[in-house]
């Protein structure tokens, strides 16, 4: 019993979040002012744009390319940070397996890096 009554204050808590929640609902009912909703006041409002048109616009395949070339050159600063941090350590033991790892893994992203530049990839007038 002794156990449960240490859980008294967090149902008090409980209790009072529940009253305020529904006590400020009411009195804003009670007391609110009723005002007068014109056509304007309705509408939906967008970042300040005029909801006219479709919901949803059909976005590019290339806004989906670049997405994705980013998020695929954003991972490699993650993989770049953790072997910074470790490259001093491990540079007495090993040091020509973890530079020459890192720059074949470099020399492939460049090279992909290179491929999406050919293909426009990064041409955002077509």
């Amino acid at each position: 019993m002794d156990q449960l009554t240490q859980y008294i204050p967090v149902l008090i808590l409980v209790v009072v979040a529940v009253c305020f929640a529904f006590g400020m609902l009411i009195i804003s009912v009670l007391f609110g002012q009723k005002g007068r909703r014109d056509q304007i006041k309705d509408t939906p409002y967008e970042c300040g744009m005029q909801p006219v048109g479709e919901g949803s616009t059909r976005l590019s395949v290339k806004f989906y390319l670049v997405a994705m070339l980013f998020i695929l050159f954003d991972i490699e600063v993650v993989f770049l940070y953790p072997w910074a941090v470790v490259y001093k350590d491990m540079l007495r033991d090993h040091a020509n397996l973890i530079f020459g790892s890192m720059i074949t893994f470099l020399g492939i992203l460049f090279v992909g890096y290179i491929y999406a530049l050919k293909k426009g990839a990064f041409d955002w007038k077509r």
